[in-house]
């Protein structure tokens, strides 16, 4: 507990972990109709954990959407793969949203926001 009470922030994002690559595969197949969004999290860097932070806290009651979770310290092997199978430059931290198989939005650092990860997501 912090010197304020909790350390941990409330959050309406169900993160899923990404920690394969045949998770991968599955949720990147093209005849997925839903859109899908990926958190590339260096959970050793402050910005992204300040990324993190704020998506959570700016996150609205409500959104159903598969937000899916990558620690790169753990996982680069899938965080290159992305990169390559989406044509989206390695960035961390980074969101992507997801739509059949494409990055249809791809922000990194201070860019990261809930506001423009949701029109994405909503104007499929």
């Amino acid at each position: 507990m912090g010197l304020f009470g909790s350390s941990k922030t409330a959050t309406n994002i169900n993160w899923i972990n990404l920690e394969s690559e045949e998770l991968l595969s599955e949720i990147l197949k093209e005849d997925t109709t839903e859109p899908i969004v990926i958190f590339k999290h260096s959970i050793s860097c402050s910005i992204s954990s300040m990324a993190k932070s704020r998506l959570e806290s700016e996150w609205p009651e409500g959104v159903d959407a598969k937000v899916y979770h990558l620690d790169l310290i753990a996982y680069r092997a899938i965080s290159n793969k992305i990169a390559e199978q989406l044509n989206v430059y390695h960035a961390s931290p980074q969101a992507i949203v997801v739509h059949k198989g494409k990055a249809i939005y791809n922000a990194s650092h201070g860019s990261i926001l809930a506001d423009e990860i949701i029109s994405a997501l909503v104007s499929i």
